[in-house]
């Protein structure tokens, strides 16, 4: 072991150089450049729905069908936030081509049906049109605060009828929309975490967390590779690619350089924890699982604790992100108290590993 573990260093250091770090830094200010679109029938809550999301009232609200004449953008950021008039509306045809004009240049589209209408046949073909852009769409039933016991049924008959998940939301009570709708948004363009964090001051948290658990499970599967060495490359990349995701949500502007720097203030001597990591592959079978663990649970220690430094302010001292770090690394093994955060990255981290893709 010790006369090829020099030669596999030399390797990893040679990978480290020749990955691109440059891409991962303009990866990420694309992802900060997302575009939400909300389109739907006429009277379904779409500006309710967009002033709920952006926090002030942007778009125009009555009770009369169709007062959304033209497309209302606002920008927050390099985030685009649309709301689009209604489909079906008499003399509407040309209003209905420009929301299907914002649903095509849109990384997702929002579709907002009347839940206290059920769906109708308009709403369907709605729906198929959409399909064929071929962007990722979110399907979402408003008003549900209007719907009591028939509400469970509603639902039914619009996800048998549409072969889609429907995400019941109340764009006037907001039920349903930090819970449910966003994290939809997110699931079906991941990209989308770092636009809506930067952008959205009260989904950051929320979305930090889902953005460092994804990213420890990924780190986990990676570290899985039973080959001692090959799968530093990519771990560092994965660590650095979260910082800079954190810090872009948090509205700071990070060079990979100065990522890579706060990971290693974050976790101290990072080569010797990959090192660490890469001797438990030695032992087959059990080692690679450890050595998954060690990998996902300390990507996720690090995010945690990146997403304080930015909620911090950039405040804490170099000793304080290490005693952090430090902390959490070590509850799982000794029993420290956890939040539920805590358990559900954990369970997310090891259900993972204990299915690693064939090999």
């Amino acid at each position: 072991m010790s006369t090829n573990l020099p030669a596999r260093l030399a390797d990893v250091r040679g990978l480290l150089q020749a990955l691109d770090w440059d891409q991962l830094s303009l990866a990420v200010q694309r992802e900060a450049a997302a575009r939400l679109s909300i389109v739907g029938p006429v009277n379904a809550g779409k500006s309710t729905l967009f002033n709920l999301i952006k926090g002030q009232k942007i778009s125009a609200v009555t009770a009369v069908p169709g007062t959304t004449r033209g497309l209302v953008q606002e920008r927050m950021g390099p985030f685009i936030l649309v709301d689009t008039p209604g489909f079906g509306e008499v003399g509407g045809v040309d209003r209905a081509e420009v929301a299907r004009q914002a649903a095509r240049q849109a990384d997702v589209v929002v579709l907002l049906l009347d839940a206290a209408a059920g769906l109708r046949q308009s709403d369907y073909e709605i729906y198929q049109s959409l399909q064929t852009t071929g962007i990722p769409i979110v399907v979402a039933a408003n008003k549900i605060d209007l719907i009591k016991r028939d509400l469970p049924r509603v639902l039914e008959d619009m996800e048998r009828k549409m072969g889609v998940e429907v995400i019941p939301i109340s764009a006037r009570t907001g039920a349903g929309v930090a819970e449910r709708l966003i994290p939809a948004v997110v699931d079906a363009h991941p990209w989308m975490v770092v636009a809506l964090g930067r952008t959205l001051p009260a989904y950051r948290r929320q979305l930090t967390h889902r953005l460092v658990r994804s990213a420890a499970v990924l780190n986990g599967l990676i570290a899985v590779e039973p080959v001692p060495g090959l799968d530093v490359p990519l771990l560092l990349a994965g660590q650095v690619r979260m910082v800079l995701r954190i810090a872009a949500i948090y509205g700071e502007s990070l060079s990979v350089r100065h990522a890579r720097e706060l990971l290693t203030t974050i976790a101290g001597g990072v080569a010797l924890r990959f090192l660490a990591s890469e001797l438990a592959k030695l032992i087959p079978g059990p080692g690679w699982v450890v050595s998954g663990l060690v990998a996902g649970l300390g990507t996720w220690a690090m995010g945690q604790v990146a997403a304080l430094y930015f909620e911090e302010g950039k405040h804490l001292t170099p000793v304080q992100l290490r005693e952090r770090y430090r902390r959490l690394h070590r509850r799982p093994r000794q029993g420290l108290p956890v939040t539920e955060i805590d358990v559900a990255a954990a369970k997310d981290i090891a259900a993972g590993i204990q299915k690693p893709s064939p090999r």
